[in-house]
C-alpha cells in the first residue's frame, strides 16, 4: 500500500508528483502545497528527505513506538533463524521443537523475509548486458525539462521571487551501449519531425567517430512511433527496437545516462537561465565523454573505450 497511515493526506505517488513540479517545473513549494491540500511545512520536509535519501525518503515511516527486543526473545529468534536456515525446517516443524505457536514461528519468519524456501538460496548476481562492439545498439530518449529566466530558489534559497516556468527544454539523448559515448541536444519539442531530424544528426555524429549504426532502441513516445521516424531508420538501414509499455528500466543505459545528467549538471550547477544552461551543455558533455570514467567501463571514460575497440 502507498498510504498505510490512515490520517496522511498525500500518498508516496503524490509525493513524487509534488516533487517534480518542484524541481522540475519550478513552481512555489506554497503553490505545490495548497494543491494538494497540505501545508507549506509538511511539502518542505518531503523536499529535505527527497534531497536526503532520494525516493526511497518520499515513503511513510513507522508511527509504531520502538521498542526493544528482550534478550529472550532475542535467543528465541536466533534459534529459529538457525533451524530454518541450517535445516530448512517448516514453520510447523520449528514450533515443535521449540514447544511455540505455529502462527508466532511463521509470523516472524515472514518478517524476517524467511518464509519461503527460495528466500534461504543465495541470489544471484544481476546480469548486466552489453554490447561488444560500437555502433550495435544506440538507445535514444527525451528529458524534459522546465526553461526559467533566473537562478531557481532552488540554489538562492529565496522565495520571495521565485524564478517562473516559460514551458520546458527537450533534451534529445543518443547514448552508444558499448561504450556508453553520449551525444545530446537541447531541442524546443518532441515533435516527429524534431525527433527524426535529432535521430540523422546523432547517426551522423557517431558516424563520424567511427560508429556505423546498427540498430536503434526507444520506447514508445509519440516521436519514436511516427510513420516518418520509422522510414528514415528504414532508408537507412538501421533496425528499431522499441522497450515494452511502461518498462522503461528496458532502455536503462539511457535513463541512467539521464540521471547522471540531472544529478551531475542540470541540478548541480547554477545557471543563471535555462539558455546558459543549454549553452554549457557542449561543456559537459565532452567532460563527460572524454574525462568521467565509469564504473561499468573499467574505469575507463567513453573515449578510452571507444578507442580500445579500434
Amino acid at each position: 500500500m502507498n498510504n498505510p497511515h490512515q490520517n496522511a493526506r498525500t500518498t508516496r505517488l503524490d509525493r513524487a508528483e509534488m516533487i517534480r513540479r518542484i524541481l522540475e517545473d519550478g513552481r512555489p513549494v506554497r503553490e505545490v502545497a495548497r494543491g494538494f491540500g497540505i501545508s507549506e511545512r509538511t511539502a518542505r520536509k518531503w523536499l529535505a528527505r527527497y534531497r536526503a535519501e532520494g525516493t526511497s525518503g518520499l515513503e511513510n515511516r513507522s508511527s509504531r513506538p520502538r521498542t526493544v527486543a528482550t534478550r529472550a526473545a532475542e535467543y528465541w529468534f536466533g534459534v529459529i533463524e538457525h533451524l530454518r536456515r541450517e535445516y530448512r525446517h517448516t514453520a510447523e516443524a520449528i514450533a515443535g521443537k521449540l514447544k511455540l505457536a505455529r502462527s508466532t514461528v511463521a509470523a516472524w519468519l515472514t518478517r524476517r523475509g524467511l518464509g519461503r524456501l527460495t528466500a534461504l538460496e543465495p541470489k544471484e548476481p544481476p546480469m548486466r548486458y552489453q554490447r561488444q562492439h560500437p555502433g550495435e545498439l544506440i538507445h535514444l530518449d527525451i528529458k524534459k525539462l522546465a526553461r526559467f529566466q533566473r537562478v531557481d530558489h532552488r540554489i538562492t534559497g529565496d522565495r520571495r521571487n521565485p524564478s517562473t516556468g516559460t514551458g520546458y527544454d527537450c533534451f534529445h539523448v543518443a547514448i552508444d551501449d558499448a561504450t556508453q559515448l553520449a551525444y545530446v541536444e537541447v531541442l524546443p519539442d518532441e515533435t516527429r519531425r524534431s525527433t527524426t531530424a535529432f535521430l540523422v544528426r546523432a547517426l551522423r555524429w557517431f558516424r563520424a567517430r567511427g560508429i556505423r549504426v546498427e540498430r536503434v532502441m526507444t520506447d514508445n513516445g509519440s516521436g519514436y512511433v511516427t510513420r516518418l521516424f520509422r522510414k528514415a531508420l528504414r532508408m537507412l538501414g538501421i533496425r528499431h527496437i522499441r522497450t515494452r509499455p511502461y518498462t522503461p528500466k528496458t532502455n536503462g543505459k539511457a535513463e541512467r545516462f539521464i540521471q547522471t545528467l540531472l544529478r551531475e549538471w542540470a541540478y548541480a550547477i547554477p545557471f543563471n537561465s535555462s539558455d546558459t544552461r543549454g549553452t554549457d551543455l557542449p561543456r559537459w558533455l565532452t567532460w563527460y565523454n572524454q574525462q568521467r570514467p565509469h564504473g561499468s567501463l573499467g574505469r575507463r571514460t567513453p573515449a578510452q573505450a571507444l578507442a580500445a575497440t579500434t
